[in-house]
């Protein structure tokens, strides 16, 4: 399912531990990390595609988290050109994403990445809830960072958990260029 500007409906993950630290899952047979994600289905709930995709990803239920919050809004990522298949129809640009924080409330050996006949995990970590935005694969970096700025007043961050924080941007003064409106991208 893609919408009429090129993309895709998506729930994303973060699931953290009591110590505010994240769960990282390695892609299977790549170095690649990410959190839990996936397509919404024709018909399905964000809420409920959540549930669907931590079941097929995590091997989690309701039973194990507490959902503390999501976005206020889609979160949106463009796909490099290289990574858009333009023979399929619709064309899929991008992805938009709901994101949601989850509290796990289960024991780490409720974690299960292969109960599904196509696993997208072959291993997970837990990271420091910065950690991500240095190892996530480059086109998603924006999004991951704007989904932690606007749901990190839901975790309670230790001190361990606070590492690698990003620095922030100096705050601008109120009719600075910086609060001028941007021209919208232009379509691919």
């Amino acid at each position: 399912m893609v919408d009429a500007d090129g993309f895709r409906p998506n729930v994303g993950i973060i699931l953290t531990n009591e110590s505010g630290l994240l769960f990282w899952g390695r892609r299977v047979g790549q170095d690649a990390w990410q959190f839990p994600q996936g397509g919404i289905k024709q018909n399905e709930t964000p809420r409920e595609a959540l549930f669907r995709e931590l079941y097929e990803e995590v091997g989690l239920g309701p039973e194990h988290v507490e959902v503390t919050g999501w976005t206020r809004g889609w979160l949106r990522y463009r796909l490099p050109s290289r990574y858009v298949r333009r023979k399929c129809n619709p064309v899929c640009i991008g992805q938009k994403q709901i994101w949601y924080m989850l509290r796990f409330t289960g024991d780490e050996s409720d974690v299960a990445l292969d109960r599904v006949e196509k696993p997208e995990f072959d291993t997970w970590r837990w990271v420091s809830y910065w950690h991500p935005l240095s190892e996530v694969i480059f086109f998603k970096r924006g999004v991951y960072r704007r989904a932690l700025r606007e749901l990190e007043h839901l975790v309670p961050l230790t001190e361990f958990a606070r590492r690698d924080s990003p620095r922030r941007r100096p705050r601008r003064r109120p009719g600075s260029v910086a609060d001028q409106p941007r021209r919208p991208l232009s379509p691919v």
